[in-house]
């Protein structure tokens, strides 16, 4: 069965030419024009009525950005200085993360698991001693 998606627009909307679909002829409707007559996903379906709209599409709810630190940082080894909420500093190296949490590797210290809703902060530990420009490379 060939199935085509009625959408209104704008015209029809404001009331000028209304569309009645049965109007075409008494062949019935016409062949959708889309390779193996696929309907659009709801996904694209949404982005072209904003697009027809003039609105902006909405961003991604991920960017990815928290991942892509972790794993530059995790690859470098680079000692990190996490402040949690009630201002204690851990210092260490981060060993692996998931959604939730960080586990911590620390020298002289047993490692540490933080959950990462007890996180206030981080930043490189190069980065206290007045930054790393003259030192690195």
């Amino acid at each position: 069965m060939n199935r085509k998606l009625i959408r209104t627009t704008l015209a029809e909307v404001k009331g000028r030419e209304p569309h009645h679909p049965k109007e075409r002829g008494e062949g019935g409707p016409r062949p959708a024009h889309r390779s193996g007559g696929a309907a659009a996903s709801p996904a694209r379906a949404e982005s072209s009525a904003a697009a027809v709209l003039g609105r902006k599409k909405i961003p991604p709810s991920e960017t990815n950005a928290e991942i892509f630190y972790y794993k530059k940082q995790m690859d470098a080894h680079t000692v990190m200085v996490i402040v949690l909420r009630d201002g204690e500093e851990v210092t260490g190296t981060i060993e692996w993360y998931d959604r939730n949490a960080l586990k911590v590797n620390r020298k002289g210290e047993p490692n540490i698991m933080l959950l990462k809703h007890n996180i206030k902060y981080m930043f490189k530990a190069e980065d206290r001693e007045g930054g790393g420009d003259e030192s690195s490379d």
